[in-house]
């Protein structure tokens, strides 16, 4: 009903999946033998006080999950979630602003959904963004060995998940249709909420996919443009699984380099982070990297602002003042202080 995409639904499943577990293995409780409202309400409070051992973040990101549970076993039958695997609901509201068209609907359960959705996030630390600098990107995506099939495609690979700036999903789901090499040379990619932008491709980039395309083995029994651009051996399209793998090869080998300073783990999002802050860097406005990346807002793309010292160091540099004399006087020739000093010997 409400078309969640099949990403949002598994991470939904997950969770609950996870709140199943935790009431059986820690309360002792089967979840499909209790599922009264005041039940989950009270088991909610519980579980955001930390009962999972989880971090405040991902407390918060199992949060939602379980208010739509709990809208869910209001208005439906917790037996279907339970007999299904693959989905375990279609219709529950993904978000906070859908509850306030559910209060309209069901005024008589007011007073419950202000409880489920007065439940605060936790605090947590933010951290900083990690990213590779634009030597450490360039010996990473120089590992590959061209002259091999599969290392022409991970280097392919590598290229556009960093020149596009594209998420793991995104790169798995790009399809011979969606590239376009004839000038100016563009990759179209399907976001979060079914969103669709065009990337543009730079000239290597650009150059080396021509000559992946010559040489790729397509499907023959499905039309050329429908292929996806990245498969694996079977011929099937890479997982995110997968294309960690990948990276992470070549990251190994990378290490061997000097100039390849990295002392975080380096997964296909941080190419992301690194495109974002080189673009940044070279002094393109924060509006044409929130489009970009498929931002909704700048205020997510705001972090990098944040995170990039150097663009902090030199706008510090352009306000300071210095107060500090250019010269430090020299003890030696203070009279006074010399004179002091040698009573102490006599």
């Amino acid at each position: 009903e409400h078309e969640y995409a099949a990403s949002t639904i598994i991470a939904h499943r997950n969770v609950l999946n996870s709140l199943i577990k935790f009431m059986e293995n820690n309360q002792y409780i089967k979840l499909e033998e209790h599922v009264g409202l005041a039940f989950i309400k009270e088991r909610t409070g519980m579980i955001m006080d930390g009962f999972w051992g989880k971090g405040n973040r991902k407390i918060n990101a199992l949060l939602k999950p379980i208010q739509n549970l709990y809208y869910y076993l209001n208005n439906g039958d917790l037996s279907y979630f339970m007999r299904s695997k693959i989905q375990p609901f279609q219709c529950p509201p993904a978000f906070k602003s859908e509850y306030q068209l559910f209060q309209k609907e069901y005024p008589e359960n007011l007073f419950e959904f202000k409880k489920i959705l007065s439940i605060p996030d936790k605090k947590h630390s933010r951290t900083l963004v990690a990213y590779l600098t634009g030597q450490e990107v360039q010996i990473l995506l120089s590992q590959p060995d061209m002259s091999t099939t599969y290392e022409f495609r991970d280097a392919i690979l590598l290229s556009i998940l960093y020149d596009t700036g594209c998420r793991v999903q995104e790169l798995i789901d790009i399809k011979i249709k969606d590239v376009r090499l004839s000038s100016p040379a563009v990759i179209r990619l399907h976001g979060k909420g079914s969103k669709i932008r065009q990337v543009p491709l730079m000239g290597k980039t650009s150059e080396g996919l021509r000559l992946y395309l010559e040489v790729k083995k397509y499907n023959p029994g499905i039309s050329r443009g429908d292929n996806y651009l990245f498969v694996n051996q079977k011929n099937q399209k890479l997982s995110r699984w997968g294309i960690s793998y990948i990276l992470k090869k070549y990251v190994e080998k990378a290490r061997s380099d000097v100039g390849f300073n990295v002392d975080f783990s380096v997964t296909p999002h941080v190419l992301r982070h690194s495109k974002a802050m080189h673009l940044l860097q070279s002094g393109v406005n924060l509006i044409y990297i929130r489009d970009f990346l498929g931002h909704v807002d700048c205020s997510t793309t705001e972090v990098y602002a944040r995170a990039d010292s150097e663009l902090k160091r030199k706008a510090i540099e352009k306000a300071y003042v210095n107060l500090v004399p250019e010269t430090v006087p020299k003890w030696e020739e203070d009279g006074d202080l010399m004179k002091w000093l040698d009573s102490l010997c006599n």
